[in-house]
This record gives structure tokens, sequence and C-alpha cells, in this order.
């Protein structure tokens, strides 16, 4: 893969977790060696670890702030909060289970080749979206082709 004109990401806000650097690789490294596929796993489980971290908190928290309000508009406002947490985690129980695949895909060292086309996805979109399965070109093609059904 030519590299010559690439700019590596080196923001940390780039990535899905914090604590782990961005992967500059060096001149002529091979796509998907070992170091970059270690590091990719580094920041699934990471990030997995994460997720399962905000679980735990919104069980606790709700487990605390459950209360038996008289008033029926303070007990509407607090199960519309629990709702809307309890959406926001099985959005994240998904993605757990999307990242628990990738993990999967990594340790079997069939990561980061797109599954529609099979060319590279490339380090910058990995790292940017570690769980992408389709390079860029085939996922514009099939969000144009979403947008188009959905007309």
């Amino acid at each position: 893969m030519a590299t010559e004109n690439v700019t590596y990401i080196a923001r940390k806000a780039a990535l899905p977790v914090d604590g782990i650097n961005p992967y500059i690789p060096e001149a002529g490294e091979e796509y998907m060696n070992e170091k970059q596929l270690q590091h990719f796993r580094n920041i699934l489980v990471a990030w997995k670890k994460e997720l399962m971290e905000e679980v735990d908190r919104t069980v606790d928290h709700m487990k605390e702030e459950a209360s038996n309000f008289s008033d029926p508009a303070d007990r509407a406002t607090q199960e519309e909060e629990f709702a809307l947490e309890l959406r926001a985690r099985d959005r994240e129980r998904k993605l757990i289970r999307k990242i628990e695949k990738t993990i999967s895909r990594v340790d079997e060292e069939d990561y980061g080749y797109c599954d529609a086309c099979g060319v590279e996805i490339g380090l910058q979109r990995l790292e940017v979206r570690p769980t992408a399965e389709l390079c860029i070109d085939c996922k514009t093609t099939q969000e144009i082709k979403e947008k188009q059904l959905a007309s």
C-alpha cells in the first residue's frame, strides 16, 4: 500500500477509547502485521471494558435512584429517564456484540479487509471505527443504496 501521501492520525481524540495512542506504521511495514493486530485488539478490548463498566454504572444508578414518587409527574419523569438510559445501554449491548465479533476476527487474523471487495480497509478508518467491516468506497455505496431505497 502506498503511504507517501497519507497523513496519520496524531490526535488521541479520534480514537474510540482513551489511553491508547494512534498507531503510526513504519516505512515498508506490512499491512495487518502482528503489531497492528495487537494494537487493534487492545483498542477493542479497552472499548468493550469501558462499555461494560457503563452498563454496571447504569444498573447501580437505577437501583439507587428508583423511588416510588407519589406525584405522577415525578414518577413519569423518572420512568422516562430510565427508558432513555435503557435505550442507550441496548445500543451499547449491540455494540459490545459487534466488538466481540471483531475481536474474534482479529484473533483469526481476518481483520482489516473489506467484507465486500477484499481490499484493505486502512489503518486510519480502523483507528476511528475499529469495528468497520467495509472499506470507505463500499460503505459509501451501501449508504447511497440505503438512501435510495428509503426514498
